[in-house]
């Protein structure tokens, strides 16, 4: 095994500070600075290649050094064998290997597998050595990403202030005296200061979340199972995703993208549905929260909340989530704590037990195996009322923290102020929804964002309104499904287009076919073109789209005759599934162009 960290977990020593990285000298009184620009390298040959690898990763260690923050990071890696890593992942990709993250480097949660590297999950008495990556890491180090270290989090990941750990409180990115959030506080700080490119978190109750508000990065919780969760210490495993930080969405979905899909050693894990959705339709329908469900709601966040509303461009109404806030409580106040004491509740005897932790997860004692079960009963009924309740919605809007406490605050009310971090989180997972957190400004230095929310394996509707608040490209996340050409009354801006758009099907650009195809007019209402394939043919213009095969299978049967689906041979020689007819019919217009310019 390739020991090549800095620190091996072990817990501080009397007088020494045994966990700050050697690499992460003191720089007393330096703020934070903006995060820099973190597009991978391009690939270059020979000495360029390697200058160009070294001069990334050296940067990200000189980031380290120059923000202070040694209670990021539990673990930090050796930069030679990063260095020597990332060369390897240039040298593949330079050999026409398909490497989506190389030249990025990401950070890992301290209770995620990473080979070789210790697992403490907060607890230095706890900590073993991995020998296998996690799945979801394995993923990532093919793609060629390369992991700098492991980052600090809440004991167990039990929290959502990051300040349960003995490797000390994580400090948020913008303001020392304020909290990061937890639990996965080093990972979302580390993106936030630019040392990685992106990072691993976990999410139980919004653990994923919460700290990309506070420290103003975006963050992706997939829909359960969706990420494989083997080789992550278990917390509350019903409900345990893993999750990406990274300064923008297109970097976070790629990464959770490559992390996805079905594992044989994630006995939990779930592919993706025949009938996923591809995207979001062109006029969404958002729901909001009244006024009564935001009276936690920091005041100073009010106008930011506001601003973020008015940046979907969707219809929006107000509904009550009371019932969902609800049934967040039983996530910690009911039965279903037991969870955590069977995940974790032996370890908690231990001298370096975070005593909070230990307290919350010990109430699960008064619990019998009785009210486990009438608890998930409750459950079974709350993610109905959710489905009911958000009938006819694409997507929930919240704010994703209701404040933004200082560290001394926490200290004062531990479990007060945790509690009060999840007010609009903790349902999530418990109701088996899909989340995308967006930052959506500050309020001095206090961190604010909202989350786009969205029932499960609609991941990809969360997505694409989250980047159209933000102003972005929409990032495809969800498979690619299977494409469509379509040549007439379907492109968009036609009259039958919204056949395609309520199927959930996603725009993937214009194409062109060979030059073997004829175009005829059909004498229909809405007048329709015919393709038909021939000798003496033209070239003719169309949209690809992408559907679901359940979603293709739909239009299909619907189709009416004389039209069908068959194989279309594209400009650029491949083949596809598109409009065309064996024979012609109506009046031959592939002098026009195009649909487009015969209906202009």
């Amino acid at each position: 095994m390739n020991h090549d960290s800095i620190d091996a977990g072990r817990g501080p020593e009397p007088g020494r500070d045994e966990h700050r990285p050697a690499a992460m000298p003191a720089a007393a009184g330096r703020e934070p600075e903006g995060r820099r620009d973190a597009r991978p390298p391009a690939p270059a040959e020979g000495g360029a290649h390697r200058s160009a690898t070294a001069a990334r990763i050296e940067a990200a260690y000189r980031r380290i050094a120059e923000a202070d923050r040694p209670e990021v990071w539990i673990t930090l890696r050796d930069e030679d064998s990063v260095l020597a890593e990332a060369l390897g992942a240039q040298t593949r990709l330079a050999a026409g290997e398909d490497l989506p993250l190389a030249g990025m480097l990401y950070a890992v949660k301290d209770n995620i597998d990473v080979r070789g590297l210790p697992t403490t999950a907060a607890r230095p008495s706890f900590a073993y050595t991995a020998e296998r990556d996690a799945t979801a890491v394995a993923r990532l180090r093919a793609a060629g990403a390369v992991c700098l270290g492991k980052t600090n989090l809440d004991q167990f990941a039990t929290g959502l202030v990051g300040t349960r750990s003995p490797y000390g409180p994580v400090r948020a990115a913008a303001d020392p005296d304020l909290i990061a959030g937890g639990s996965s506080s080093g990972s979302a700080v580390a993106v936030a200061l630019g040392i990685a490119d992106f990072a691993l978190g976990t999410d139980t109750a919004g653990s994923g979340r919460v700290p990309a508000a506070l420290n103003g990065i975006v963050g992706v919780k997939a829909s359960l199972g969706l990420v494989p969760a083997d080789g992550v210490v278990p917390a509350s495993p019903s409900y345990d995703c893993v999750t990406v930080f990274a300064p923008d969405l297109a970097t976070a979905t790629t990464a959770i993208r490559v992390m996805s899909g079905p594992s044989p050693t994630d006995p939990a894990g779930r592919d993706w549905p025949a009938d996923t959705v591809l995207a979001a339709p062109p006029r969404p329908r958002i729901a909001v929260p009244t006024d009564a469900n935001l009276t936690a709601l920091d005041p100073e966040f009010r106008p930011l909340w506001k601003e973020a509303l008015a940046a979907f461009d969707a219809e929006r109404t107000p509904i009550d989530v009371q019932p969902l806030l609800d049934a967040a409580l039983l996530l910690y106040e009911g039965a279903l704590l037991a969870e955590r004491y069977a995940a974790f509740g032996r370890h908690l005897r231990a001298d370096d037990a975070d005593p909070t932790v230990a307290e919350i997860v010990e109430r699960s004692g008064k619990f019998t195996a009785a009210d486990f079960v009438a608890d998930q009963q409750r459950l079974r009924a709350a993610c109905r009322d959710a489905e009911a309740l958000l009938d006819g919605f694409d997507a929930l809007i919240l704010p994703t923290a209701p404040l933004h406490p200082t560290i001394a605050a926490v200290q004062a009310d531990p479990i007060g102020v945790n509690a009060a971090m999840g007010t609009y989180t903790n349902f999530v997972n418990l109701l088996d929804m899909a989340a995308v957190a967006i930052p959506a400004g500050r309020a001095g230095t206090k961190g604010f964002g909202v989350s786009v929310i969205a029932p499960a394996f609609r991941d990809q509707v969360a997505v694409d309104l989250a980047a159209r608040a933000q102003g972005v490209p929409a990032p495809l996340f969800a498979p690619n499904g299977a494409g469509l050409v379509v040549f007439g009354a379907h492109l968009t801006g036609m009259p039958l287009n919204h056949q395609l758009t309520d199927l959930g099907a996603r725009f993937a650009g214009e194409v062109r076919t060979a030059p073997a195809y004829r175009m005829y007019e059909l004498d229909t209402e809405p007048p329709k073109p015919l393709v038909v394939r021939t000798e003496n043919g033209a070239s003719l213009p169309g949209e690809r789209w992408l559907l679901s095969p359940a979603a293709l299978g739909r239009f299909l049967d619907a189709l009416p005759a004389p039209m069908t689906l068959g194989k279309v041979e594209l400009d650029d020689g491949t083949w596809t599934t598109g409009f065309v007819a064996n024979r012609p019919a109506g009046e031959d217009i592939t002098a026009a162009g195009g649909w487009r310019a015969r209906t202009a």
